[in-house]
């Protein structure tokens, strides 16, 4: 038989088809559940292989490996194990160098000079100073999704370009020769090794991109790896192969010779494979926990990630702030989480997510410091309500909740609508399921009314929650505009005292959440099953998320 587990996991659907069963889903921002057989298994896409081979799986497919169109977990995690940038997150989640074998900065602080060592890409083309340098500055040609972490970085002349007033010939990089590539930063900062390890600032090779024209990133053949693993096919739908990349300059560290991603969405397949010895670890929903919370493979995970819903702000009735206060308030979120969820995932009232900052020198805890918001009662948030449409001369509305068909999301949209039904008079919810690329393009567009979202963290710093905010960013996503919020933002990203920089931070987030410009759901959690033949997959609290370069199988 070519090919067992394509089949067993074929019968599996068919079965659950028959009984009715579906609708469940793992985690949506950037799940990818680690299946793993032994030697001579494969996945449902590839081919059989020898040596050491995982399979996992993804709840969505790549929307595109294009690294300045990118914007989602899912092709963060490959890009994160195909290419590699300066610098690359190791296996306590600290920045070490990768592409660069050395970076020497200047005394000022603003000039950093980096040696690109021997490496290659997978069409046998060495990596380049100029690669950097033509990716980077590609970003804004094409006005990518992510040109404002380049601002973050502090990269010179970046906010310039950004707001149309120069070029991106006037980005602060240059390749000085093939292997010596000179950065130039409008202030010191001391978080740009732990920036640099993000998609946006990874190399392209110019000639391949400028070969393969319009179909770059859409498919395993448009793409060069100078990474850890090839991506040896790609599958639309279907799923992805990665093996193992023989001329990564650091091919002896890793140790699995080929992963199988397998784009699988119900979960109640996922747990039937399970139960079949055909996958050794998976995501669960909170209809499992109880069934397997005493089972010795299973774990919770609380993880940086916030669930929270966006209001357009276009939007007659969203635009008064005291209904997006009675909105948010009227929603029982340890019920969601406690009882709907039941994954460990724990109430959110805030922005930037508990365990996750603490400031410089005292090291309290963000969330300690800044508490949360807008908590109470039902009846006050009634009262809230009446007041909102007292203001705009209403009598209620109805109105569209979008959501992703994510388990958790389509789980807390109907939770949410009963809420708001049953609490506030005169509202009504219908609820719009779609596929998790059509909730990204329909948010990109603004193309909503209310609609469930997520965030995971693009680095360790409280800035990555609080930015997605300002005035025309990539992930405001909501025609959001505050021009004390942007001015604060903007000193955070200029002061260089740690200390003054960290209050900023929390006077942003204040701002932000008194007016309750976004409705916080909960902090999102994991309840995972996982064999213990899984060793090294490093899961980073920031993007890109997964890193298999370690990962093993005993």
């Amino acid at each position: 038989m070519k090919n067992l587990l394509f089949l067993l996991m074929l019968m599996v659907i068919i079965g659950l088809a028959g009984c009715n069963f579906g609708g469940d889903s793992s985690n949506e921002s950037s799940t990818e559940d680690t299946i793993e057989n032994s030697s001579e298994n494969t996945g449902t896409v590839g081919e059989e292989t020898s040596g050491k081979v995982i399979n996992l799986t993804s709840d969505g497919d790549i929307p595109t490996l294009d690294s300045a169109h990118a914007h989602d977990g899912i092709a963060f995690t490959v890009l994160n194990n195909v290419n590699e940038g300066l610098y690359r997150g190791d296996d306590a989640h600290n920045p070490e160098l990768a592409m660069a074998e050395d970076h020497q900065v200047s005394e000022d602080g603003l000039v950093h000079t980096f040696l690109i060592r021997d490496a290659q890409w997978s069409n046998g083309e060495a990596v380049t100073a100029n690669d950097f340098e033509y990716a980077w500055k590609r970003v804004f040609e094409e006005v990518g999704h992510y040109n404002v972490m380049f601002e973050t970085a502090g990269i010179k002349n970046a906010s310039a370009i950004i707001a149309g007033d120069m070029t991106p010939d006037d980005l602060g990089i240059v390749a000085l020769d093939e292997k010596t590539l000179e950065i130039t930063v409008e202030n010191p900062s001391a978080l740009l090794n732990q920036l640099l390890t993000f998609p946006i600032f990874l190399p392209l090779n110019q000639a391949h991109v400028e070969e393969v024209g319009d179909t770059f990133g859409t498919e395993a053949e448009t793409i060069l790896s100078n990474g850890p693993f090839l991506l040896d096919s790609w599958q639309q739908d279907q799923g992805w192969v990665y093996k193992k990349n023989p001329d990564y300059w650091d091919a002896e560290t890793v140790s699995l010779d080929q992963i199988n991603v397998n784009v699988v969405k119900e979960v109640s397949t996922a747990v039937n494979l399970w139960e079949s010895d055909a996958v050794d670890r998976i995501t669960i929903s909170s209809s499992y926990v109880d069934e397997y919370e005493n089972d010795e493979n299973f774990a919770n995970v609380v993880r940086p990630e916030v669930i929270f819903m966006r209001f357009n702000h276009n939007h007659e009735h969203f635009a008064n702030e005291n209904i997006r206060k009675a909105i948010d308030m009227t929603i029982d979120k340890e019920g969601l989480t406690n009882t709907i969820l039941n994954n460990g995932s724990v109430p959110l009232y805030s922005l930037v997510p508990q365990e996750f900052s603490y400031s410089p020198n005292e090291e309290v805890d963000f969330r300690e410091l800044n508490g949360e918001f807008n908590q109470g009662s039902v009846e006050e948030a009634i009262a809230l309500w009446e007041d909102g449409l007292s203001e705009i001369d209403s009598d209620g509305f109805e109105m569209s909740l979008m959501s992703s068909d994510d388990d958790n999301h389509v789980k807390s949209a109907e939770f949410i609508k009963n809420q708001l039904e049953s609490n506030l008079e005169g509202i009504t919810v219908n609820i719009k399921t779609v596929p998790f690329e059509a909730r990204l393009e329909n948010e990109k567009a603004v193309e909503y009314d209310m609609v469930i979202s997520s965030w995971g963290p693009d680095y360790s710093d409280p800035m990555t929650y609080i930015d997605m905010w300002v005035t025309d960013g990539p992930a405001n996503r909501m025609d959001f505009s505050d021009d004390e919020f942007d001015s604060i933002v903007a000193e955070a990203n200029v002061e260089t005292d740690a200390e003054v920089r960290y209050q900023l931070l929390l006077d942003a987030e204040k701002k932000l959440m008194d007016e309750m410009h976004i409705a916080p759901l909960y902090q999102s959690a994991d309840a995972l099953l996982t064999r213990s033949k899984i060793k090294g997959i490093v899961r980073h609290p920031s993007a890109p998320e997964y890193e298999y370069k370690w990962a093993d199988v005993e």
